[in-house]
């Protein structure tokens, strides 16, 4: 472990990734929880390098993004594309640094737990090349309730649909929708005949795209790359991380996931089976009684979570709980969750301050 006995008992925290979509709603999170932070550094590419930030009362300027920057860094909350984050960080992890890495590129390897606070936190400890990995935010937007939910009546198969927020694929993603939803604003006509949304849309923003069809007045039932046998690299890791995360190695898993004009907020539809018969009303007390989900559920009042309700909040929050018909052992539920933030920035945070716990303990 890294040793802050040369230093202030306060450890340096850095952001690497800064000025991303989740590098802004992680300073976000920084300025609302307590500060037990001392030194705070920015990192970004080469193009933001330079840009004012403050967080939590400190102004920083981004510096370019370096191994040297890393020297005397306690903890690295990385938040970069894939092939970055693979590239550095083991840097930072060699240069002392405990990381938190948001990206998939570690997820699945087995010398990097994937930590969730309210679910496994012992697991911070166990981190044999000084990185912990961040889960996706759509493993993230269900896994608080689905732990507690394996934890009274054992978890033996999952089947879900998700519905992927534009943010999901990062500043791009967002700008994308609200260009495409200019364009077609007012347009009363559209959707009335096969490929008049895509002939709009290409016609006034061209055929690039962070998304495979336009998500405007569209669903598309596509994230990720292409994996094996039809399935999508999200799909896949929301079965791995799932599996890794419950430490369910051989639990059943299945996954359909859809990219939806939602700027920001996943939402999930879960059919769990469980081994023992569940009791609807023991599995929502259960739900309510975990510290980070919040039930909306009454049919009678129409009251169930949708995204633009919660965006911005940090619990997950659960709805339409219902015993699934012709299955006994199994529970249908609908659950939201804030990507950028509990999908991302938060959980992120929320690792950082047990790391932060655990090495001033052994100073």
């Amino acid at each position: 472990m890294t040793s802050l006995a040369s230093r202030a008992t306060r450890p340096t925290l850095a952001l690497v990734g800064a000025t991303g979509a989740v590098g802004k709603v992680t300073q976000q999170v920084l300025s609302m929880r307590a500060d037990i932070w001392g030194e705070i550094r920015a990192a970004a590419g080469p193009e933001d390098a330079g840009t004012p930030l403050t967080v939590c009362g400190r102004d920083l300027i981004v510096q370019p993004l370096t191994a040297e920057f890393f020297d005397g860094v306690d903890i690295a909350l990385v938040d970069l594309p894939a092939p970055l984050a693979a590239q550095w960080a083991p840097v930072a992890a060699g240069r002392g640094a405990v990381v938190i890495d948001n990206s998939s590129a570690l997820r699945c390897d087995p010398d990097v737990p994937l930590v969730v606070p309210e679910v496994n936190p012992a697991q911070i400890r166990s981190r044999p090349k000084g990185i912990i990995a961040n889960p996706g935010a759509t493993t993230l937007t269900m896994i608080d309730a689905l732990g507690v939910l394996h934890a009274r009546w054992e978890l033996t198969e999952l089947v879900v649909a998700s519905y992927q927020a534009a943010s999901g694929a990062g500043r791009a993603g967002m700008a994308r929708l609200y260009d495409e939803l200019e364009v077609v604003a007012g347009h009363r006509e559209l959707g009335h005949q096969a490929g008049d949304v895509r002939r709009l849309i290409e016609h006034e923003l061209g055929s690039a795209s962070p998304f495979p069809a336009p998500l405007a007045l569209n669903v598309v039932p596509w994230i990720g790359s292409a994996a094996e046998d039809g399935w999508t690299s999200e799909e896949l890791k929301i079965r791995n991380e799932t599996r890794k995360v419950l430490n369910l190695p051989e639990l059943r898993v299945s996954a359909t996931c859809v990219r939806v004009p939602v700027i920001t907020t996943h939402s999930v539809a879960v059919h769990a089976t469980f081994a023992r018969k569940i009791d609807v009303d023991e599995a929502r007390q259960a739900l309510v009684e975990a510290p980070a989900v919040v039930v909306l559920d009454d049919p009678q009042a129409l009251e169930f979570p949708t995204p633009s309700d919660i965006v911005g909040s940090d619990p997950r929050f659960a709805g339409r709980l219902r015993q699934a018909l012709d299955f006994p052992n199994a529970l249908d539920f609908f659950i939201c969750g804030d990507n950028l933030r509990k999908g991302a920035a938060l959980n992120m945070v929320q690792v950082a301050e047990l790391v932060a716990r655990d090495l001033v303990a052994v100073v």
